[in-house]
């Protein structure tokens, strides 16, 4: 009766443990913010049940904004480490919001999974009512961690935007932690499910155009988990593959990548 006692309760705190992992392990957030360069900017905050989370308005020097994109940054460091991604649609015309979701930057609390995606939420509603975004073509990028947001987002808001980008995208928060930690596969798939995927969220997307990039060289998420995204989600839908290191291809093939979101705002 112990032995089957103490089993249980080994079992139990074993899965807690997993389910712990899943969060923490996941989030990396980083309070340091790296200088920001040659684009003009303005931060914002939004109150969030206990909490307040921050982010920045980059702003294009030409009259006529094309649209507003809405941008999620990856696992690690802050809004300040992802400008190197958005600067080339600034300097085309677009205006992008980055936002930290909580302990990032200058955001308080903590991120776990759910309240990531219930802070998404709030972003978006705030965003597309604010003055001098208020009317504006909207269009969601989610950046490696960031595209599980963006996809449950894209989901539940199609009559609110007008694309989405998911550039170095994971399938789901389970399928990204097998890929690390292998060798746990057989637990982590059996009693760690994730609370949303993007895999499961980009099938009942109809009608909103997708862009998909992802580099086949890339390490950080395996491009297997990018193409199935891609593969799994509904019409219509594009596929940008390049060579190089995980979210690397606005460095390189900017020029393509902003035609490609171009022509979601020109329907």
């Amino acid at each position: 009766m112990k032995t089957k006692l103490l089993f249980s309760v080994l079992f139990l705190l074993t899965i807690c443990f997993f389910k712990a992992q899943m969060d923490d392990n996941f989030y990396k957030p980083n309070k340091v913010f790296r200088p920001i360069e040659n684009v003009t900017y303005e931060d914002f905050s939004i109150p969030v049940e206990n909490d307040t989370i921050t982010g920045i308005i980059l702003k294009p020097n030409s009259q006529k904004i094309k649209a507003t994109v809405l941008f999620f940054h990856g696992a690690g460091g802050n809004v300040s480490s992802y400008v190197f991604m958005t600067k080339p649609l600034v300097d085309k015309g677009f205006r992008v919001v980055m936002v930290d979701f909580r302990g990032y930057g200058k955001s308080t609390g903590k991120p776990t999974h759910l309240n990531v995606a219930a802070d998404g939420q709030i972003f978006l509603d705030t965003m597309i009512k604010k003055p001098g975004i208020v009317g504006s073509k909207i269009i969601l990028y989610g950046a490696s961690l960031g595209s599980q947001v963006a996809a449950r987002l894209a989901r539940t808001n199609k009559d609110k935007i007008n694309g989405l980008v998911m550039d170095g995208s994971l399938s789901s928060f389970t399928d990204i932690a097998i890929y690390y930690k292998p060798e746990y596969k057989e637990v982590i798939s059996k009693y760690v499910i994730s609370p949303y995927a993007a895999k499961e969220d980009l099938q009942d997307t109809e009608g909103l155009p997708k862009l998909f990039i992802h580099s086949k060289e890339d390490k950080d998420v395996p491009y297997e988990e990018g193409f199935e995204n891609y593969s799994k989600a509904s019409l219509p839908k594009e596929l940008f593959e390049y060579s190089g290191k995980h979210l690397e291809a606005m460095k390189d093939h900017s020029g393509k990548i902003i035609l490609s979101i171009e022509k979601m705002i020109s329907k």
